[in-house]
């Protein structure tokens, strides 16, 4: 099945301006930001929007701001490039090999810490299937793989059909994972597409399946959503979330309280609420700072039984994955390595006195 079949796309402000009441003036701004970090909107997710809200929260996740236009940050926060092995393929932590499966997704996210390329550049996509293969198949260290994008349900289902063959048969391999945000921006990718269904129904019997999403506010646990992520969770597909803790959005105890409690509600496991990154047209819009962020995350948690309160508030920086703890009496941030790149690093605890209003370490 094309994707493209099952509804409309918006990828010009020319075409949102009648709907969202759009000015000429702010049409031809947003178009030039689109020129450079691209559009492409779902019929089904522009129908979540509060239109008469300029500040509604969905509206800010999908719809192109000024704001984008700003130099300050990176494009690279988490050191991917150093990371890359071959084109497509990045090995930073021993057990895991993340995928670049494609540069596509249903839907452009004003918050993506890819925006160098998603959209854009195919310089970083995998397109040397067999290489990278043979790559895990050398790598018996690897234990699970991670394969992304843009959205790697944006890949016809006969490459889909590729991956999951070729993983399920590494013995090595414990787990596959497919990251994508189709089950929150265009559920009918999923319940419309049979042949979608089948291939993941065929392969969670051969290996064990995770899907990894990213719902950020409650609006977008439509019933469509639900419907999604219970055929995988039928399937015996587990279905897990990461948030991107966003200002404007979500970074409200309350907002983010009430998503975790749906999301355990409708069977999707919270993994990780995840600090945004300082990439360049995104920071300076969406990153909340440190200790604010902390103190968010604790009480939303506080508002959660103990399923909702599995989930970790972390940062992907250069070195790895960085579990954001909270302020001590001295004032000093704790922080402990989840991941770490370096092994001389792993689990290794350390502390930073931030500056006001200071949104990212690198420890």
């Amino acid at each position: 099945m094309d994707y493209r079949t099952v509804g409309r796309f918006y990828t010009k402000a020319s075409e949102l301006a009648p709907i969202l009441g759009l000015t000429e003036e702010e049409t031809r701004r947003l178009e030039e930001i689109c020129r450079e970090y691209p559009m492409q909107i779902t019929d089904y997710y522009l129908s979540l929007i509060d239109r008469e809200d300029p500040e509604d929260p969905v509206r800010k996740m999908c719809i192109p701001s000024l704001e984008e236009a700003g130099t300050e940050g990176s494009f690279d926060t988490s050191g991917e490039a150093g990371n890359t092995v071959m084109t497509g393929l990045q090995h930073k932590y021993k057990e895991t090999v993340l995928i670049l499966s494609t540069n596509r997704c249903a839907m452009y996210c004003r918050h993506c810490f890819r925006k160098r390329m998603v959209g854009l550049s195919d310089s970083e996509i995998a397109r040397n299937f067999e290489e990278m293969m043979e790559y895990l198949r050398a790598h018996k260290e690897v234990s699970n793989v991670l394969v992304s994008g843009g959205d790697s349900f944006l890949m016809p289902n006969d490459l889909i059909r590729r991956y999951l063959e070729s993983l399920s048969e590494m013995e090595h391999l414990d787990l596959i994972r497919f990251g994508t945000r189709v089950p929150v921006v265009y559920p009918q990718r999923i319940l419309q597409d049979q042949e979608l269904q089948e291939l993941f129904r065929e392969y969670a019997k051969k290996k064990q399946i995770y899907l990894v999403t990213q719902f950020n506010h409650p609006r977008e646990l439509t019933e469509d959503s639900k419907k999604a992520v219970r055929l995988f969770a039928e399937m015996g597909v587990v279905v897990k979330n990461q948030t991107v803790l966003l200002r404007g959005v979500n970074a409200d105890p309350q907002v983010l309280g009430r998503l975790l409690r749906e999301l355990t509600a409708a069977g999707v496991v919270p993994y990780y609420i995840f600090q945004c990154r300082p990439v360049r047209g995104v920071g300076t819009r969406f990153q909340v700072p440190l200790e604010e962020g902390a103190r968010i995350v604790d009480q939303a948690k506080n508002m959660q039984n103990g399923q909702g309160k599995c989930v970790r508030y972390c940062m992907s920086n250069r070195q790895g994955k960085v579990e954001i703890l909270g302020t001590l009496q001295n004032g000093e941030m704790l922080f402990k390595f989840h991941q770490a790149k370096d092994p001389k690093d792993a689990a290794r605890i350390f502390t930073r006195k931030l500056q006001p209003g200071q949104a990212w370490v690198e420890a």
